[in-house]
């Protein structure tokens, strides 16, 4: 496979001192909210390099969330879905790129190696999640799973907070879209299973790059590309409705795989399909810009000057309707390269969210206890 479009070798971490085994970014910057902050530098002597040439691995934390509410809300112009359900907040995937990455500086971390390996988890989402969808007037649309990290990320495999939710959802009646860089998506098969019979599910998988060696310094924690297109296979080998999101797309990086990813994950049977131009919001503009120079010296200043031509001259323009593809003569050659080869598979003819089917939403019990008055 090719490692990107402009044909360098990508260095390892055996070569990059200082770099964390298993992890995506390469410094742990401190959050905006912050009113000092350090910076690292050598005295002279040399220490620095010494202590950095050999980290150990960085384990993860988990701490409980103490939120009320199961579901957030947004109003966002440009995003297909109004309410989300997030389990955890942080990621072990560790893609450099997540744009989720500034949301933990809300609770006084880092968006760098804070975010990938302190993880905060919600023990009780699916009990407050029911009470939400119990309570008068609720008005059922689909719910996104993965909306800001990933529902099945590795610490699923021991919590399961995402298949408690997913239980909640299917005792209710009510469509759930997710999105996921994971093939543990497959563990609640017998759930979503049911789920599609009545047309309340969507499966979308996230593939950035065909490229292990790419996704392994891009995702270090995800699984590898192959992985996602077999996922994509057994789910809609079980009639559950699957598609792809080749995201982001990476000016000078992995852009030249779009038709590619797309080709691959219509064979595998994805019938839908989307791509997000890289975002660089607030601090993962920097630490995007660490990662490049660390994993990419040689194309760095091409592909960040490739990436403020779509973004109008900055690093990031987050206008509603052209955060998500940018703008320019090179962003538009992107979005011509997707509708044709969305045309070309027959991608283009996808159902959208509205056609999960909310008419059966309802509340476990109540027409019982509606009986109950007669």
């Amino acid at each position: 496979m090719p490692d990107g479009s402009l044909g360098s070798p990508l260095l390892t971490r055996s070569t990059l001192p200082g770099l964390r085994r298993g992890r995506g970014a390469v410094s742990n910057p401190a959050n905006r909210f912050e009113r000092s902050r350090t910076d690292t530098f050598d005295d002279g002597w040399g220490t620095l390099a010494e202590a950095l040439a050999d980290l150990p691995p960085l384990a993860t934390s988990l701490t409980r969330d103490a939120s009320r509410s199961a579901l957030s809300w947004n109003d966002s112009p440009d995003i297909g879905f109004d309410r989300s359900v997030n389990p955890y907040k942080g990621c072990e995937h560790g893609c450099i790129y997540c744009y989720a990455r500034p949301t933990h500086a809300w609770i006084g971390l880092s968006p760098g190696l804070d975010f990938e390996s302190r993880l905060m988890f919600k023990p009780e989402v699916a009990t407050l999640l029911e009470k939400e969808l119990s309570k008068p007037g609720y008005t059922p649309r689909p719910i996104a799973l993965g909306s800001n990290t990933d529902p099945y990320q590795p610490v699923e495999r021991t919590l399961g907070l995402t298949r408690q939710v997913l239980e909640v959802l299917d005792r209710f009646n009510h469509p759930v879209t997710i999105v996921t860089k994971s093939a543990g998506v497959l563990r609640d098969m017998d759930i979503l299973t049911r789920m599609a019979a009545r047309n309340l599910v969507q499966v979308c998988l996230s593939v950035t790059t065909l490229d292990n060696r790419l996704a392994r310094i891009m995702e270090p924690r995800a699984a590898a590309p192959l992985r996602r297109l077999a996922a994509m296979h057994e789910l809609s080998r079980a009639g559950i409705p699957v598609g792809v999101l080749v995201a982001p797309v990476i000016p000078g990086v992995n852009d030249a795989e779009m038709e590619k990813v797309l080709e691959a994950s219509h064979a595998h049977g994805a019938r839908a399909a989307g791509y997000v131009l890289l975002r660089l919001p607030l601090e993962i503009r920097q630490m995007f810009e660490d990662w490049l120079n660390a994993h990419m010296p040689d194309r760095a200043a091409r592909v960040l000057a490739l990436v403020r031509e779509t973004r109008a001259g900055r690093a990031y323009d987050s206008r509603f309707g052209i955060r998500q593809t940018g703008t320019g003569p090179y962003a538009d050659m992107l979005a011509s390269r997707f509708a044709v080869a969305m045309k070309r598979l027959g991608l283009d003819k996808a159902r959208e969210n509205g056609g999960l089917d909310c008419s059966r939403f309802v509340v476990p019990g109540v027409e019982a206890r509606q009986l109950e008055l007669l």
